[in-house]
């Protein structure tokens, strides 16, 4: 529609601008609901004078009341949002106080209090497991402290108690390095440790094992755990002397997050981990953390891989997984291992060798990963520069051992008599002697038939070349 500015000063006509989308919503609401009829029925619309044209108006349209519906529910309605909002705050407000009594309970001392306190335990095993928020705010509320203090009840129902306790906090520390730090600072990992060695019974075992992989999963952790003394109880569920299946998995994973700290080297090395981890090479289940602990142990310091290098078998064991075409990580660690060994030490470099170990790593080069091969590579390096210094090692002790007493004594003796040296050469340096001459003849003889020289130019006889060859020396021949 075109109209005349507004200002006069304007002059002339302009078209209206362009309504935005909800503007034009908002208009055509206003035109279904005041409808387009003149009259006193148009002016009860917001008390707005209808525009009259001085010709006839046309018949109102009826009124669409579905299309004003679809164009309100365009408009985003802020009621049930408001109402959502509402009900998750209800319900926060419910979950906090449920929290807050079950902490009570926990922290509630005399009459029934043990058994309130097993079920509150229960409780807070249950709402920490899945619920990541439950976890915080339990140890918010102060729920750690009274867990841990749980871990000392004793007498009857003692084992309840302590196993509620110990579930408790491991579902606490899962996914939370907070609550696994708190844990620790309320002073668990001795008290977990004294359970452990107190005789527990299989069940029990199990619980303690998992809090210490969930408490050493966290670095600061780490250093603490090995101190107290906790390796060697580890090494033993590892070993699976008197625990489950589940016990000695999560024990090697525990052990294996205990390596990564250098410190804990000597406390995991005077346990006996290294023996053990080498015995377990083999075993599918867990032959790939074991090897990761390995790698761990021969890098942390050279205790740690002379005690790996000492280990019965471990160098055949750790051949044979270069051969496990189908565990790429295996080869990857037991490379490492072997790498290792054989950078620092002559005898593990002949057990290498002994145990076939340069045919697999030969293979290892062409199928394996690139990591493999790289380290594959550098240990057939470490092979070869060895066994080309045993070749020179041994051919400097064959002269030495032939050649340098006699001459000590030959001089001697010509000091003494005033004899030459050849009348004094032993039986052993003029066979040798003898040797060399006979090869530089048959050398000289190939010489002259590869010239062709004319006869009366080359030697006629065996004594011309012998001539020839008199005074020359061993020191360009190979020998």
């Amino acid at each position: 529609m075109i109209a005349r500015c507004a200002h006069a000063d304007a002059g002339g006509f302009r078209l209206w601008p362009i309504f935005s989308a909800a503007a034009l919503r908002r208009k055509v609401l206003e035109v279904l609901t005041c409808g387009g009829g003149g009259g006193d029925g148009g002016g009860s619309c917001r008390g707005r004078t209808p525009y009259r044209s001085p010709q006839r108006m046309p018949r109102p349209r009826p009124r669409s009341d579905r299309l004003a519906e679809l164009l309100r529910a365009e408009e985003p309605s802020e009621c049930g949002g408001e109402d959502d909002e509402a009900d998750a705050a209800a319900r926060k407000v419910e979950t906090l106080e449920e929290l807050k009594g079950v902490v009570g309970a926990l922290q509630a001392a005399g009459g029934e209090a043990c058994m309130s306190r097993v079920e509150a335990a229960a409780a807070v095993r249950r709402k920490a497991k899945d619920d990541a928020a439950a976890r915080e705010m339990l140890a918010m509320l102060g729920a750690i402290p009274p867990l841990v203090a749980m871990l000392d009840e004793g007498g009857d129902g003692g084992e309840e108690v302590t196993a509620a306790a110990l579930y408790a906090l491991l579902n606490l520390g899962i996914g939370n390095d907070t609550n696994k730090a708190a844990i620790v600072q309320a002073g668990a990992v001795h008290k977990v440790l004294r359970i452990a060695e107190g005789g527990a019974s299989a069940a029990l075992t199990e619980a303690v094992v998992a809090n210490f992989l969930c408490l050493s999963a966290l670095d600061a952790n780490k250093p603490v755990i090995g101190a107290s003394g906790a390796a060697p109880f580890l090494v033993r569920a590892f070993q699976g002397a008197c625990s489950t299946e589940q016990a000695r998995h999560d024990a090697l994973r525990a052990l294996l997050n205990l390596s990564i700290a250098p410190a804990n080297a000597p406390h995991l090395l005077a346990a006996g981990l290294a023996p053990a981890l080498v015995a377990s090479v083999g075993d599918a289940p867990v032959t790939d953390r074991a090897l990761a602990a390995l790698c761990n142990l021969v890098a942390a310091c050279p205790e740690g891989r002379r005690a790996v290098s000492r280990a019965s078998d471990a160098v055949p064991s750790l051949v044979d997984v270069l051969n496990w075409a189908d565990e790429p990580g295996c080869q990857e660690k037991a490379a490492y291992v072997l790498m290792v060994l054989a950078h620092r030490s002559y005898g593990d470099r002949a057990a290498m060798a002994e145990a076939g170990a340069t045919s697999a790593l030969l293979e290892l080069t062409l199928v394996g990963t690139a990591l493999a091969q790289k380290r594959a590579s550098r240990i057939l390096e470490i092979l070869r520069a060895d066994k080309g210094k045993q070749v020179a090692d041994d051919a400097s002790g064959v002269v030495a051992t032939v050649s340098a007493p006699q001459e000590r004594g030959c001089r001697g003796e010509e000091a003494v008599d005033g004899e030459p040296a050849d009348a004094c050469m032993s039986a052993e340096k003029r066979a040798v002697r003898q040797l060399v001459q006979q090869s530089l003849q048959s050398n000289m003889r190939r010489i002259v038939r590869r010239a062709r020289l004319p006869q009366d130019l080359a030697p006629a006889s065996a004594e011309s070349l012998k001539a020839l060859t008199a005074s020359s020396t061993s020191k360009s021949l190979p020998f």
